[in-house]
């Protein structure tokens, strides 16, 4: 498990690869060009492999020691969360091993896979031991990245766990159990997934050392990585399922223009009465103005202008109650769009991610234990290019995610002002050059981003009046944004409240921050 780590290991692979080509050059003298260049990208893969995994981990401890020398020692009696800190080092490790990951999966062993089946049908010893030397090194990396994945998923679901207890109830409670729902999965997938990595392992080294049982590891291992694929596609199909869902029932909220079509109408109506009636308060102020003198003229002119001005007070709130309406209902339109479109995205990463990419991979699987079972370690092609277009989908899938989540990084520390908090003072922007930088901290999550938001405005929308900037929203509308946050799934059921009760804790400021972080996890999630 931890072979590929080490530099002597690459010492190892270089000479399985060195000895296989003394012997080939021994026994065989044509086409040793076109071989060398096959000898010597699959132990470029193998080598690129082990020094980034070896980086990673250096990384990781670099930044743990760096922070125990920050902390300057443990005071006596001071209780520490040693759990946490464990679980943060373990994050950054994995993360520093998942770009490693993502090479492995989507281009190093599609790449073995092809060389495997090239040296079985031309019957190159040679060439099939430096695969399987590649393939130990790739198979040993997608362990260390699981098993990191898998410690660190299932502490993030024992914390989860205990917050969500510690809650009992509400926003905080909802936003706990989820994520400790979701990373239980997790780490129960993440177990299986080590155990297919383990069995590619020992496939791979029975091919090293031509074991007897060589067979018998490579139909282990299709079987592993079968199922493996149809758990991960399985729990992709759910997903799809829980967003389309969702999308569902935000649509049936209908289109907030033709809902608030009645209200708004009402009130351009209390608009245009209002301004009726400050135009006959101005002209009977007028005629009193214009009248004769006489007793009590004064007093006449006097109340005329008090009524004007009552008048035209009730003509402006009315026009500034129309337009905040107005305004809202656009507000509230663009935030269904959101919800609805993030939900879409999800249905297209896990359908094309999870249900085809990991489904065509358990396929693959099927295959090579299908072949091993029946002729050993024949020739193999349908069950490299299952193998190869499987990992084509997952790795695009990957690589959308990750230059999406890049490009939010960019454009936080870019553009501070795009989607910070109204009424908050922006960052300085920074340069061109820092904002790629930080663009480029794969390992950093964003802080700023447009679906924080966009939480932040449903929440505005949906909180009461005691809430600072919720004061003026309309009840009507209020009730419509309320009736979103129950489509997100973040009910009352859902808070395990009672709908009197769920609508005080969104009048309630110091819940604000737990409810705008409820909002974002529900428009993430399916």
């Amino acid at each position: 498990m931890s072979t590929p780590i080490h530099r002597s290991s690459t010492r190892q692979s270089a000479a399985v690869l060195s000895s296989a080509r003394h012997r080939r050059a021994g026994s065989r003298t044509g086409g040793t060009s076109a071989r060398s260049t096959e000898h010597a990208l699959l132990e470029m893969q193998s080598r690129a492999g082990n020094r980034a995994a070896t980086a990673a981990v250096q990384r990781a401890q670099d930044t743990g020691n760096g922070r125990a020398a920050g902390n300057g020692g443990t005071p006596a009696g001071a209780k520490k969360n040693y759990r946490d800190r464990i679980a943060g080092l373990l994050d950054r490790f994995k993360k520093n091993l998942e770009p490693v990951d993502t090479f492995i999966k989507g281009v190093q062993t599609p790449t073995n896979a092809a060389f495997t089946q090239q040296a079985a049908a031309a019957a190159d010893e040679g060439l099939k031991n430096s695969a399987a030397a590649s393939g130990t090194s790739a198979a040993s990396g997608n362990l260390l990245t699981e098993a990191a994945g898998t410690v660190v998923s299932g502490m993030d679901a024992y914390k989860n766990m205990k917050d969500a207890t510690k809650h009992g109830t509400g926003a905080g409670h909802h936003t706990a159990k989820k994520k400790a729902r979701t990373k239980g999965a997790d780490t129960a997938v993440g177990a299986v997934a080590s155990g297919s990595y383990s069995a590619a392992v020992a496939k791979e080294v029975t091919k090293i050392q031509k074991a007897a049982d060589a067979a018998v590891a490579s139909e282990a291992s299709g079987i592993a990585s079968a199922s493996i694929g149809a758990i991960k596609g399985v729990r992709s199909a759910f997903r799809v399922g829980g967003a389309a869902r969702k999308y569902k029932q935000i649509k049936e909220l209908g289109d907030p223009h033709l809902v608030h079509a009645g209200s708004l109408a009402r009130l351009n109506e209390s608009r245009e009465q209002a301004n009726w009636a400050a135009a006959e308060a101005y002209v009977a102020l007028d005629a009193y103005w214009k009248a004769d003198e006489g007793q009590g003229r004064l007093e006449l002119v006097s109340e005329a202008v008090d009524a004007a001005w009552e008048a035209m007070g009730e003509a402006r709130d009315a026009a500034e109650s129309l337009q905040r309406a107005e305004k809202d209902v656009e507000r509230l339109s663009t935030l269904q769009g959101y919800a609805k479109k993030k939900q879409l995205t999800k249905i297209g990463k896990e359908t094309v991610g999870g249900g085809l990419g990991e489904t065509t991979k358990a396929a693959a699987g099927v295959v090579t234990a299908v072949a091993a079972g029946t002729a050993g370690l024949a020739s193999n092609p349908v069950g490299w290019g299952l193998a190869g277009a499987g990992a084509g989908l997952v790795l695009g899938v990957t690589m959308y995610k990750a230059l999406r989540a890049a490009t939010k990084r960019y454009e936080e520390v870019r553009h501070p002002e795009r989607w910070g908090p109204q009424g908050e003072t922006p960052a300085e922007a920074a340069s061109r050059k820092e904002s790629l930088q930080h663009a480029l901290k794969f390992w950093k999550k964003v802080s700023k981003g447009e679906r924080l938001a966009m939480a932040r405005e449903i929440y505005a929308l949906a909180a009461g009046p005691d809430i600072s900037g919720s004061g003026s929203t309309a009840a009507e509308m209020r009730e419509s944004a309320r009736a979103l946050l129950i489509a997100l799934k973040a009910g009352p059921a859902k808070h395990n409240l009672e709908p009197e009760a769920w609508a005080e804790t969104l009048n309630d400021p110091t819940r604000s921050a737990g409810w705008v972080q409820e909002i974002a996890e529900q428009l993430a999630s399916g």
